[in-house]
């Protein structure tokens, strides 16, 4: 196996650990499959163009600290990363509940999008203490961030994919309001993330 695909297999399983389906808690994405959840539980399969800009300004943010963070350019301690990201899943998710009217609207898409990028630069952070840990001296950085973020990604849109499916499966079969959708996902999100926030709050503050 090349170093690429090396590589782009561990972004990929970061994501989509295939541990996953016996074990979700335990999966090394898991706060990120939590805010890629509350990320698109407000869109239908009809509107995969705002659901594509969004995930475009996430890959964007975290692409880029990524990068920084990984080269050592950025270096921001990993115990406040590890609070900010359930932070952003809890709000993402409060926000869909809060702003629900709004969300579709063109300046809430806007800021929606600026919010995604923003999210992504701290998601970011916390993947390159991932990759660092695997890095050895003597490897070439380019390479592996390169098929990581690849990995991340494709990853990231099976996730992506698989809940827009899911709402078009339930509204098909059973009508199911749309509303109701966004709450339910928006309520299984905030009750899955609240205990990591809290946790990683209490690391903070000790």
């Amino acid at each position: 196996m090349s170093q690429f695909e090396l590589y782009l297999k561990i972004g990929f399983n970061h994501i989509l650990n295939p541990r996953i389906f016996s074990s979700l808690m335990n999966a090394e994405g898991y706060d990120h499959i939590l805010f890629v959840m509350a990320l698109v539980a407000v869109y239908r399969w009809t509107e995969i163009k705002q659901v594509a800009i969004l995930v475009t300004a996430f890959t964007i943010g975290h692409t880029l600290t990524l990068l920084l963070a990984t080269m050592e350019i950025v270096n921001i301690s990993m115990t406040v990363i590890e609070f900010l990201i359930p932070l952003t899943i809890v709000i993402t998710a409060l926000y869909n509940m809060i702003a629900r009217k709004k969300l579709l609207t063109k300046p809430s898409l806007y800021a929606r999008y600026t919010a995604a990028f923003g999210f992504g630069l701290i998601h970011g952070l916390g993947f390159s203490n991932y990759l660092r840990a695997l890095l050895s001296k003597s490897d070439q950085l380019l390479t592996p961030l390169l098929a990581f973020n690849i990995g991340l990604e494709l990853g990231q849109l099976l996730c992506v994919i698989f809940f827009l499916i899911i709402y078009w499966i339930l509204y098909k079969t059973v009508k199911l309001d749309h509303k109701i959708w966004i709450y339910t996902i928006s309520i299984l999100v905030l009750i899955l993330a609240m205990p990591i926030l809290i946790e990683s709050f209490k690391t903070l503050t000790n």
